[in-house]
């Protein structure tokens, strides 16, 4: 089968989030060339016309979409998808409609609230769902809408405002730190849990729960897995925030309650191939969903492989499971 991974175009000044895709494109082609597929490498840009007339030069079978960003920005995610929609040419991973209701946090949250799964109150520049005043030592964190990777997020993002205006003006500054576009949402204080599903041929897996450890942190320091945590490698929260799959048996409801959930995600949201869901478990052990990824990072270092890994599988595996889900394979 002949094969194009779709990727983001990758300028000489991307950032080291960025620069990830092509660790990603590099892994995957390894694993499909193994799997005896022809395969060739694409970037993908906002000349849709050049873009169109490429993909259909390369003639291809199915396109294994890596695509995260297009001009460099998250909010362009569901560019790519939408485009191969139009050419008729099947992908891997989730639909036009699915990227944009899952990129979008807002939208997303919105979702979720409707269909009672609970997610931290949120407030943004045109409302929100906070009402009323906030009580006397609220945290919110300020995020990105858009942006994923943790992009523009650190310690300082979480702020602790005495009023809705005072936060709109957290949100407001720092704006063009988060791609233009953020909102605060409640800071959920607590232990993080990443849950990825892997698409099968009896449906979606949840492959092992993966919880992120804050280790030496102690009382003084908020537990964020910000931007250093995940790309500063001399940072010390690089080091200092590992992910553990070993649970005693006092963390098996909570386990089943999140596996149940990301399971919903998956059809709320109609996901294909592989996804993943974050939470945060607060000290009272209410879990709270914050964020739906339908394309998680696919490095061989990555959580989603690692999680995979705990579950038997090797790496060719997980890619001939996603690409066997693009509609038309398998």
């Amino acid at each position: 089968m002949k094969v194009v991974i779709l990727h983001s175009e990758i300028g000489d000044c991307a950032s080291v989030d960025e620069q990830d895709v092509l660790v990603q494109v590099d892994a995957v082609k390894g694993a499909l060339l193994a799997l005896g597929h022809e395969v060739q490498a694409l970037p993908f840009c906002l000349d849709l016309v050049s873009m169109a007339s490429r993909l259909r030069r390369a003639s291809c079978d199915v396109v294994f979409n890596l695509v995260e960003t297009c001009g460099g920005q998250g909010r362009l995610i569901h560019m790519a998808p939408a485009l191969l929609d139009f050419l008729g040419i099947p992908y891997t991973g989730a639909g036009t409609e699915a990227t944009f209701l899952s990129s979008n946090k807002l939208v997303a949250k919105r979702i979720l609230r409707a269909n009672r799964l609970r997610t931290p109150d949120w407030v943004d520049l045109a409302g929100g769902s906070v009402k009323g005043p906030f009580p006397a030592g609220s945290r919110f964190i300020v995020k990105s809408v858009w942006e994923h990777a943790s992009v523009g997020l650190e310690e300082g993002s979480v702020v602790s405002p005495r009023n809705r205006e005072e936060l709109r003006g957290e949100i407001r500054g720092r704006l063009d730190a988060l791609g233009g576009s953020a909102y605060a949402e409640r800071y959920v204080d607590g232990r993080e849990f990443n849950l990825s599903v892997l698409a099968g041929r009896r449906g979606p897996e949840v492959l092992p729960p993966a919880e992120i450890e804050f280790v030496g942190y102690g009382d003084g320091r908020l537990r964020i897995v910000g931007y250093r945590a995940k790309w500063d490698e001399k940072a010390y929260e690089y080091h200092h925030t590992p992910r553990r799959f070993d649970f005693g048996p006092g963390d098996r409801e909570l386990l089943r309650s999140l596996e149940r959930t990301a399971l919903r995600c998956w059809d709320l949201f109609g996901l294909r191939g592989y996804a993943r869901v974050d939470y945060r478990v607060g000290r009272d052990g209410t879990p709270w969903i914050l964020e739906i990824n339908s394309n998680p990072c696919l490095s061989p270092d990555s959580g989603f492989t690692a999680a995979a890994e705990r579950a038997g599988l090797r790496y060719g595996d997980v890619i001939g499971r996603i690409i066997g889900d693009a509609p038309g394979e398998g």
